[in-house]
C-alpha cells in the first residue's frame, strides 16, 4: 500500500494567483465592437458639432448599455423590467473543518465582460436597497479553490444607506489569502444614496463620483492594466434594483464587449480525446475545470476544448456552491459549464453529492440529536439530492454520489459527517437510491483518494460499493483519484494499478482515474513517465472507462501551505504550452 497521502481537497487546493503571466487576449472574433452590437450607441456628431469646428475637438463617446448584455448565468441576478434585481446569495467558501467562510460574491463570467484598453467610465444607479448594494469591477476573474478565493486586482463599491465604501485591490500577494486586504479602503458619506455612482479612469487617475460630484480619487496603480473589466453585482445581506449600468469611452479610446473565451475554442482532430477514440471508441479523456479561466483565458480554453472529451466541474457543483442557503439553489454557473460542454460535444461527470467537505453551514449543522430531528434532517437532505439531480437530469454522463467517504488520515473508517449522523453508516445506500429515482440513467460512482494501489483503503472502497449495491444501491463504479504529490511515496506502478483494476473488474464494477496529477519535483521526465504509466495501464483494462486530470494548466495550479501561497507544476500544460507529460500521453494514445 502506498504511504499516506496529503488530502487532495485540503492543503493543496488550486487557485489562480493574481500575479500570473499575462493571458492571451480573446480573439477578435469573440470581441464585438460596440457600434455593431445591440445596446451600444454613439453620439451623432451632427447633433452637436459645427462642421467648421477644429478637427482636434472631442468626438462622440462610445457607450454600451451593460444592463442589456448577458447576465443569465450570474447567481442572484435576474431581469427586472428594464433593469436587474440583485439578491444576496450567501455564497462563501468553507475550510475542511467547516470553519472559515470567505465570501464568494458572484461575477459575470459566462456572459459579457468589457474590453477597455484605454480610459473608460462606468455609471450605475441603484434603488430599493434593503441592506447593501455592491458593484465590483475586476481586472481578471477571481478563481475559486475548495478552501480559498484569491482576490484579483479591481475595485469594489459597497453602498449601505448613505455610506459608500471604496476598496481597491492591487493584485499584490496577500499575507492571508483567505482575508484579502485592499490597498485602498475608504468610507465616504453620499448625499443621495439613489444618485448615480460612477467610476472614471483617465490615464493614471481614478475618480469615484456620486451624483456627479467626486467623492474619492484613489490611485489605480496597475489595477486595470489587463484591458479587461469583469463585473459583479451582489449584496451581502439584502437586495436591490439596478436601474442603469453603462460603460463609456471617450473618442479615440477603445471599448468593446466580449463573451467567454471558450466560445471560440474547438475540439482538435489531434487532441487527446481524438487520439483515444481511435484505440477505444468509448473511452473518455477529461479534465477538471473552472468557469473563470474557461471564460477569460483563451490558452486554457483552447487546451481544454481542443484536447479533452469529458468535463468535471472543480467546485460549482459542490453543495456550498449550489445551495449556500437552505432551500435556495443557484445553478447558474454549473449550467454555464454544462452549456459549454454540450456545445462542444463534451461529456460531463458531476462532482459531487455527499461530501464531508464543501458543505454550506446550514447543511453541516442540521440537527441530529433526536430521532425526530434526524427524520426532519433526512427530509432536508433528500430534498437537496432530488432537487440537484433532477435539475441536471439527462445532462450528466456520470456522477460522484459519494465523495471521499473515509477518514482523512488514510484509514478505512467512514467520516461521521451529517449524512452519517442522519442515516447511519448505510447512508451511501440512501443517497444512491435517491439519485437513481431522480435520474435512473446517470452512472454512479464513489470517489476516493489513496485507493488506487492495493491495500486496506482500496479494499474498504470496493466493499463499500458492493455493500451499497447489496442493500439496494446503484453504484456502477469507483473513482480512483491518483494524486501523486511525492514520487517517493505516492508513485503508482503499472503492476499495482493493474492489480487494482483487476480487483475492480472482479467486483463487477468499473473504474475512473478521476483526479490524476503528478508533481514535477523529480523533473519533468519522471513526471511524464508517471503520467504515461497511469494512462497506459488504464487503457489496457476493460474496467477502466475514463481518465481525468485534476486541472488543465499550471498557470492555475496554486496551493496554500505553511509558507503561504505556492505554485504547483503538476499538470499537462504550463502557461499555455504542452509539457513533456502531455507529449507522453499523446504517445501512449497513439501507440
Amino acid at each position: 500500500m502506498a504511504a499516506p497521502r496529503r488530502h487532495p481537497d485540503g492543503p493543496r487546493e488550486r487557485a489562480t494567483r493574481t500575479t500570473v503571466a499575462p493571458r492571451r487576449v480573446v480573439s477578435v472574433a469573440t470581441v464585438g465592437l460596440l457600434l455593431a452590437l445591440a445596446g451600444c450607441t454613439s453620439t451623432d456628431p451632427s447633433d452637436s458639432a459645427d462642421p467648421s469646428a477644429d478637427s482636434s475637438s472631442a468626438g462622440p463617446d462610445i457607450v454600451v448599455d451593460v444592463l442589456q448584455q448577458d447576465w443569465r448565468h450570474v447567481p442572484g441576478v435576474v431581469a427586472d423590467g428594464d433593469g436587474l434585481r440583485v439578491t444576496a446569495t450567501g455564497r462563501s467558501i468553507v475550510e475542511q473543518d467547516g470553519g472559515g467562510g470567505q465570501p464568494n460574491p458572484p461575477v459575470n463570467l459566462a456572459g459579457t465582460h468589457l474590453v477597455a484598453a484605454d480610459d473608460f467610465s462606468l455609471s450605475a444607479s441603484f434603488a430599493d436597497v434593503t441592506a447593501d448594494a455592491i458593484l465590483a469591477v475586476h481586472d481578471s476573474p477571481p478563481v475559486i479553490a475548495d478552501e480559498f478565493l484569491i482576490e484579483p486586482a479591481g475595485l469594489r463599491l459597497t453602498l449601505r444607506g448613505d455610506d459608500l465604501r471604496i476598496a481597491v485591490f492591487d493584485g499584490s500577494d496577500q499575507q492571508d489569502v483567505t482575508d484579502p486586504r485592499p490597498a485602498y479602503d475608504e468610507h465616504v458619506t453620499v448625499p443621495d444614496p439613489e444618485a448615480e455612482l460612477s467610476v472614471h479612469r483617465s490615464g493614471d487617475r481614478l475618480e469615484i463620483a456620486s451624483g456627479g460630484e467626486t467623492v474619492a480619487s484613489p490611485s489605480p496603480g496597475d489595477v486595470f492594466d489587463s484591458g479587461e473589466l469583469w463585473l459583479g453585482l451582489s449584496s451581502d445581506e439584502g437586495s436591490f434594483t439596478v436601474g442603469s449600468l453603462t460603460a463609456t469611452a471617450p473618442d479615440g479610446a477603445s471599448l468593446a464587449t466580449a463573451g467567454p473565451a471558450a466560445a471560440d475554442a474547438e475540439p482538435s482532430p489531434d487532441g487527446l480525446q481524438a487520439l483515444a477514440v481511435r484505440t477505444r471508441p468509448d473511452f473518455l479523456v477529461g479534465a477538471a475545470v473552472a468557469l473563470g479561466p474557461l471564460a477569460s483565458d483563451a490558452d486554457y480554453a483552447a487546451a481544454f476544448v481542443g484536447d479533452f472529451g469529458a468535463l468535471t466541474p472543480e467546485n460549482v457543483m459542490k453543495p456550498q456552491a449550489l445551495s449556500p442557503r437552505q432551500g435556495e439553489y443557484h445553478f447558474e454557473e454549473a449550467d454555464a459549464l454544462l452549456d459549454l460542454a454540450e456545445s462542444k460535444g463534451i461529456s460531463v461527470h458531476g462532482h459531487t453529492i455527499a461530501f464531508t467537505e464543501a458543505m454550506p453551514g446550514w447543511m453541516r449543522e442540521l440537527p441530529t440529536g433526536s430521532e425526530q430531528e434526524r427524520r426532519a434532517s433526512a427530509d432536508v437532505l433528500l430534498d437537496y439530492v432530488t432537487t440537484v439531480v433532477t435539475h441536471f437530469r439527462g445532462r450528466l454522463d456520470s456522477l460522484d454520489v459519494v465523495n471521499e467517504p473515509f477518514d482523512v488520515d488514510q484509514g478505512t473508517g467512514l467520516q461521521e459527517n451529517v449524512w452519517y449522523r442522519v442515516f447511519g453508516p448505510g447512508y451511501p445506500v440512501v443517497v444512491s437510491q435517491a439519485v437513481h429515482v431522480a435520474d435512473p440513467e446517470v452512472r454512479q460512482f464513489i470517489n476516493e483518494n489513496g485507493a488506487d494501489v492495493p491495500g486496506p483503503r482500496q479494499d474498504a472502497l470496493l466493499q463499500l460499493a458492493l455493500d451499497t449495491n447489496e442493500q439496494g444501491g446503484h453504484i456502477d463504479g469507483v473513482g480512483l483519484q491518483a494524486h501523486v504529490y511525492d514520487l517517493g511515496t505516492d508513485a503508482i506502478s503499472a503492476d499495482d494499478l493493474t492489480t487494482t483494476l483487476d480487483s475492480v473488474e472482479d467486483a463487477g464494477l468499473v473504474a475512473r482515474i478521476s483526479e490524476n496529477d503528478v508533481t514535477d519535483a523529480e523533473g519533468q521526465d519522471a513526471q511524464a513517465e508517471q503520467y504515461a504509466t497511469v494512462l497506459a495501464t488504464c487503457l489496457r483494462s476493460r474496467a477502466c472507462v475514463s481518465y481525468t486530470t485534476w486541472g488543465v494548466d499550471d498557470r492555475y495550479d496554486w496551493f496554500v501551505d505553511d509558507d503561504g501561497l505556492q505554485q504547483g507544476h503538476d499538470l499537462l500544460f504550463d502557461d499555455g504550452e504542452p509539457t513533456p507529460a502531455y507529449v507522453a500521453l499523446t504517445e501512449v494514445l497513439a501507440d
